[in-house]
């Protein structure tokens, strides 16, 4: 079979679509992965086909606009002004988007089409293929429950119909906030432009689509209510790169001394990355530890550091997070699945989006702190939460 991945966004978006795909070409199947341009080499080192998308996309989350998204989107309310905010900035990506992703899939010639909600075209280029399409989700966002409301709301104690009722809300939004772009191309492709069934959960003729959900049902026990066609299989890891070395100074760094807290936050730090290394910095050495710091894709900034404090780019998780003693990061589904993996405590401290969700079921398994909001972190807190962990 020829299966065609698409997804869109940072690397957290894409390094478990190519865990999948590397599962999927095991079990004997033709994988092309679509994603930003910046991962082409990532995609095809791991042995998948690669189809073309922009970077568009990537070069909005790390402008200014994004960047003070992430410092401010806490709530429904702001979610909502920071969407409005930026959907003059990103709707030219959006029909961009759609446009490469659609080329690509129509090159790659696909039997099934796998695709991250973000990649909003992917169900209507099925429909025109007339070939099957499945969603799949790092973070319990659309498929309603009574048990817990969508993870944008307040965890008000309200009862099953306010729980169904946000994501009944976030699906109408969600529909609406896409409609423009995707009518658009099934106007221009042959198809109704507006289909009366259509929803980001349904087909035009009112299908329901097919989930994955790219997460561990033991981190998130499975609703009772969920339906059958949605399925939590477990988190789809990239496992170590044999080829890859620690550099000298890492290896050194972790054989002199006491296991060290890992903290990093990608490409995750707001318009201040200064402040949150300053934090960070002063809160290893009040907690009296050793520290390594990943600096990340600009999460932040670290010079002149003591000697209990190591810097790196990055490094595989897999291979440093076991060679911890705690992790520290903001809480996306990958870096929150890894830490777990390796059996370290976690302290989250979430920005934006599902990151403040997975915080708190970190706590409620018991593998962590509570979580520490950026906005509201210092040093004295997070020392603390290393000291507690």
């Amino acid at each position: 079979m020829k299966i065609f991945i698409v997804t869109v966004g940072s690397r957290g978006d894409v390094q478990p679509f190519i865990a999948l795909g590397k599962g999927l070409k095991a079990a004997g199947h033709t994988v092309t992965l679509c994603a930003s341009e910046s991962f082409e080499s990532f995609i095809t080192s791991h042995g998948l086909n690669y189809g073309y998308l922009n970077d568009g996309v990537l070069d909005l989350i790390n402008s200014d606009a994004e960047r003070d998204a992430i410092e401010n989107t806490t709530n429904i309310l702001q979610w909502f002004k920071t969407a409005m905010k930026l959907k003059k900035i990103a709707a030219p990506m959006q029909q961009e988007s759609i446009t490469d992703s659609w080329n690509s899939c129509l090159k790659a010639d696909p039997d099934l089409i796998i695709y991250h909600p973000k990649a909003i075209g992917a169900p209507h280029f099925a429909e025109k293929l007339k070939i099957p399409v499945i969603m799949a989700c790092p973070f319990p966002m659309y498929v309603p429950t009574s048990e817990f409301p969508c993870f944008i709301f307040p965890n008000w104690n309200m009862g099953k119909r306010y729980n169904r009722f946000t994501y009944s809300f976030i699906i109408k939004a969600s529909t609406l906030g896409v409609r423009k772009f995707t009518s658009s191309w099934r106007k221009e492709n042959g198809l109704n432009p507006k289909p009366s069934n259509y929803n980001v959960m349904q087909t035009s003729s009112g299908a329901p689509i097919p989930i994955l959900n790219a997460f561990s049902p033991h981190v998130l026990p499975t609703p009772s209510d969920w339906p059958e066609h949605v399925v939590s299989t477990g988190y789809w890891f990239l496992n170590q790169d044999e080829t890859w070395t620690p550099p000298d100074e890492l290896t050194q760094f972790l054989e002199k001394g006491e296991p060290p807290i890992y903290v990093g936050f990608g490409s995750m730090a707001g318009r201040n990355p200064e402040r949150i290394s300053r934090i960070v910095i002063d809160a290893i050495q009040s907690a009296g530890v050793r520290g390594i710091i990943a600096t990340g894709w600009g999460g932040m900034k670290a010079s002149s550091l003591p000697e209990s404090i190591l810097k790196i780019e990055t490094a595989p998780h897999d291979w440093l997070f076991p060679r911890v003693s705690a992790v520290v990061h903001h809480g996306g589904a990958g870096s929150t699945a890894a830490g777990i993996r390796a059996g370290r405590p976690t302290i989250i401290c979430p920005f934006f989006g599902d990151q403040p969700f997975w915080g708190q079921r970190i706590r409620s398994l018991g593998v962590g702190s509570e979580p520490l909001p950026q906005k509201k972190l210092t040093v004295e807190k997070l020392a603390n939460a290393m000291t507690e962990v």
